[in-house]
């Protein structure tokens, strides 16, 4: 009998957070780091959310214990904002409000998977989503796509990854890290093999807001509607709004899953912060126009960012659909000497670029690619600049 539990035992750290947690101890002990490392917009969050939050704190009734699912009023706001964006339309009681998009992703696989059920994951992918698989009893099937193709996974890698014992596939789009955003025509092709399969998919639209140029944001449910009965569309509001901090996100499915994942979450936090969810809903209830203009600074940041990488000798850098990542190939960095260094991996290229040049990224390791590494430009414009310039000046010796 160990002395801790084997499953929880087996999770490993949150590499963006890890990669977070050195650059703020180093800049704690007085050093200037440019962090490229978490995905959390500079932003702060509009000032009438806040007006909202300030409300609610003086409001008894927000004081108290509410619904585990969530307020009548943002479930409400949740299912209209979705038939307004991408005209999915729900009913209230098929969304349940989660202490932000992670708790929807565990809620999720908790109650879709039985031991031994398998998950498709397509990588690149967000470091979160194995564990929170795994932690639901599921396996984690990782399904490579090719950076030729934007890292946009097929029907094609699906279908060669699926077995009998194949449950639901991660869909994220855009996606976190390489940015990448799928066409309609792809997600119809998906969703399709989806339903014929009788296979969960598990839609992450967080980023659904953030696309830019020509490309456009379509949920699967919406354009594959005999995909919807075996969908879990998950969401949330600290992206699109800049409110990271508050722990609001949801996922919206059929009423007998979120019947199921809410006795789930009733047992483990049971409601988030009603406090937050006012918030919440006057988020996604009024004016949005500093969604637009959040985006309009996202998009130019990523032009920069795309520009100053390629500017790079050996390095190699998509320009993304969406999202605020950019996700290079640093693979020609991998095993030269830099600064007497030579770095085997990312990881150690990583570890590397932050003692030096004092930049926090996250090695492709974290993301099931390794040779790659991710970059967040939801952040300043002189620190992104300050930021790239370093990791340039650092990259270019010797090349």
């Amino acid at each position: 009998m160990g002395r801790i539990s084997l499953r929880l035992g087996a999770v490993a750290e949150s590499a963006t957070l890890a990669v977070e947690a050195k650059a703020k101890a180093l800049t704690a002990a007085g050093e200037k780091v440019v962090s490229f490392g978490a995905g959390e917009p500079d932003f702060p969050t509009p000032p009438h959310i806040v007006e909202a939050a300030i409300a609610a704190c003086r409001d008894p009734k927000a004081h108290r214990y509410s619904p585990t699912p969530g307020l009548p009023e943002l479930r409400s706001a949740v299912a209209d904002r979705l038939k307004t964006d991408t005209g999915y339309q729900v009913e209230a009681a098929q969304v349940l409000v989660t202490n932000g998009a992670k708790q929807a992703v565990y809620n999720t696989f908790g109650a879709l998977c039985d031991p031994g059920d398998e998950v498709l994951v397509p990588a690149p992918f967000w470091t979160t989503y194995p564990e929170c698989i795994a932690l639901g009893g599921g396996v984690p099937v990782a399904v490579a796509t090719a950076e030729s193709n934007g890292f946009r996974v097929t029907v094609e890698d699906l279908e060669a990854a699926r077995t009998e014992r194949t449950k639901a596939f991660l869909f994220v789009s855009p996606s976190n890290p390489t940015g990448s955003v799928h066409t309609r025509d792809e997600i119809v092709a998906i969703g399709q093999w989806a339903a014929e399969h009788q296979i969960w998919a598990v839609t992450d639209e967080i980023y659904q807001h953030l696309v830019y140029g020509q490309a456009q944001h379509h949920s699967l449910p919406a354009v594959v509607p005999e995909a919807a009965e075996h969908t879990v569309v998950l969401g949330g509001v600290s992206k699109t709004y800049a409110m990271t901090g508050w722990r609001v996100g949801w996922l919206v499915g059929p009423k007998d899953l979120i019947s199921t994942a809410a006795n789930y979450q009733s047992h483990t936090t049971s409601n988030v912060s009603n406090v937050s969810q006012r918030a919440a809903v006057a988020a996604l209830t009024g004016d949005q126009s500093c969604v637009a203009e959040m985006r309009e600074a996202f998009d130019r940041r990523r032009l920069r960012a795309v520009a100053m990488l390629n500017a790079i000798p050996g390095v190699d850098c998509q320009v993304p659909d969406g999202a605020f990542y950019v996700y290079p190939n640093l693979t020609a960095h991998v095993g030269r000497e830099i600064r007497g260094r030579t770095p085997a991996d990312t990881l150690e290229l990583a570890d590397l670029i932050l003692d030096e040049a004092r930049i926090a990224l996250v090695p492709g390791e974290a993301f099931g690619t390794p040779g790659y590494a991710r970059i967040s430009y939801a952040l300043g414009d002189d620190d992104l600049g300050e930021g790239l310039t370093r990791l340039s000046d650092l990259l270019s010796e010797g090349m």
